[in-house]
């Protein structure tokens, strides 16, 4: 296939009919080279990420074991999401997933600001991603020597060249790293069981309620501070909606869709609400902090050898994971956009291995964009980095209900029909979870220090979504006219 964008590609055929899907002209060229297997191992990779190999010791000290409650209302709100994608992607799939159907149900202007605030969540996870990669890699001594923008930057080239090579690659990847996150949980979760079923101590605590309840109960320190942690327990869930993108890349997703999003619940109450309730049962939750993985604290008290060092390798795959995922996703979503005139024209540029690396160039930039920032900036400006990928997240998810919620107003007007696999107790659903989503972004503001200064930013956010749009306006529109002659 031509690296360059065909004429067949730009234009698309006459309007469908009413009450017939929408057709996107991102979603040609592609290849349906995603299996079952990998669909069901990208869901997982998809809803346990870093947020709960690195993040949960520091949440887990500042809420206690209410950090667990925290967990289960966002996996419910995480779910709602991923299953009001689901539908969709029953109605039509995408490559373009949320971008394309916000195109199709809010016209250029939705399809613009959702690609848009999805590229800014994965572009700075991208400089969190290369970044700890490098810096976990100095854990083991053959690496303390080595610089660490050496280590990000072949970080970055090995996840970016499966990237580049096809989607065959980016599957195969995906599913082993899933494998190894799911092998290194499931591990602990056993040992975690047997400690407290046999009343094993753990440094000198033995593990049970008792842990609990000697430690100030479930609200050690009051309901306030696991409010706070929600917006951090909300990026832990990001990228559950990649499974969406990717099933514009399957051959039969009605079948393998509803499979993997429907265990997406029972896997987010087993691997985090479970494992962060072993966490409180084994050691109070003064014994973890935010510099340490809460399992390797664990593994460390237990002395057992080699613990750290195994750990650290599933961190290190989760932070590859990450990064893995947020290329393949971000070059859909700018293709998509590209060939609507959104976004600019080299992202939708397709290679032999039909991957639009055009896009996927543009987020790895921003990669190595993060590895001199990470230099240069403290560590509370790095943090902003990172909240600023939440507002990313709580974005995507809103853009993603608002398509639910109006999809579902046609649908009762009888412009489309929805699928049998269906969002449960719409739209009453979707308004609950946009109601969630505005309330993290109160907490946001509420909780002081850098969540409130992202999202004071937020006007800037939408000053350059206005600005940007101003720019591509008349690019956009001159190619719908395009599309609506052809």
């Amino acid at each position: 296939m031509s690296d360059r964008i065909t004429a067949a590609e730009t234009l698309v055929a006459a309007p469908p009919a009413a009450g017939s899907p929408h057709v996107d002209a991102g979603d040609a060229g592609y290849s349906k080279d995603l299996k079952s297997r990998h669909i069901n191992m990208i869901a997982i990779g998809g809803a346990i990420g870093t947020g709960l190999f690195l993040g949960a010791g520091g949440r887990l000290a500042g809420a206690g074991p209410s950090l667990a409650i925290a967990y289960a209302v966002c996996g419910v709100f995480a779910f709602f999401v991923v299953r009001a994608l689901g539908e969709l992607v029953l109605y039509r799939p995408s490559s373009g997933a949320f971008v394309s159907y916000a195109r199709e149900f809010m016209g250029e202007k939705g399809a613009f600001a959702a690609g848009w605030l999805y590229f800014l969540n994965w572009a700075t996870t991208a400089v969190a991603d290369i970044t700890a990669a490098a810096t976990y890699a100095h854990f083991w001594g053959m690496f303390s020597d080595i610089p660490q923008w050496i280590l990000a930057l072949i970080a970055l080239a090995v996840v970016l060249t499966a990237n580049l090579i096809s989607v065959k690659y980016f599957g195969e990847m995906e599913f082993w790293f899933a494998i190894i996150k799911v092998g290194a949980l499931v591990a602990f979760m056993l040992i975690g069981i047997f400690l407290v079923v046999t009343q094993h101590p753990v440094d000198g605590h033995t593990p049970g309620f008792s842990t609990i309840t000697d430690s100030g109960g479930i609200f050690p320190v009051g309901m306030l501070p696991m409010l706070l942690v929600i917006q951090g327990v909300v990026f832990a869930y990001a990228s559950v909606e990649l499974c969406g993108v990717a099933a514009g890349e399957t051959k039969s997703p009605e079948k393998i869709m509803p499979k993997a999003i429907n265990s997406i619940m029972w896997r987010v109450g087993l691997f985090y609400v479970g494992s962060v309730v072993l966490l409180a049962l084994l050691l109070p939750y003064t014994s973890y902090s935010g510099d340490e993985s809460p399992f390797v604290t664990v593994m460390d008290k237990l002395g057992i050898p080699g613990a750290a060092g195994v750990m650290n390798l599933v961190v290190l795959t989760a932070a590859l994971s990450s990064l893995n995922s947020g290329l393949y996703s971000t070059g859909r979503i700018l293709r998509s956009m590209a060939l609507s005139g959104s976004a600019p024209k080299f992202t939708g540029r397709m290679n032999k291995g039909q991957v639009p690396y055009g896009g996927i160039l543009l987020t790895a930039g921003f990669g190595v964009l993060g590895v001199g920032l990470n230099y240069v900036m403290p560590g509370e400006a790095f943090e902003i980095v990172l909240n600023f990928a939440s507002i990313g997240i709580l974005g995507t998810w809103g853009m993603i209900m608002l398509c639910s919620l109006l999809f579902w107003h046609r649908s009762r007007d009888g412009r489309v029909t929805r699928p049998s696999y269906r969002l449960p107790w719409a739209p009453y659903t979707q308004i609950v979870t946009l109601a969630f989503l505005a309330t993290v972004v109160f907490l946001m503001w509420w909780g002081g220090g850098v969540g409130r200064t992202t999202v004071m930013c937020l006007p800037l956010i939408a000053a350059a979504l206005v600005g940007g749009w101003l720019v591509v306006r008349r690019r956009v529109n001159d190619l719908a006219r395009e599309r609506e002659d052809a």
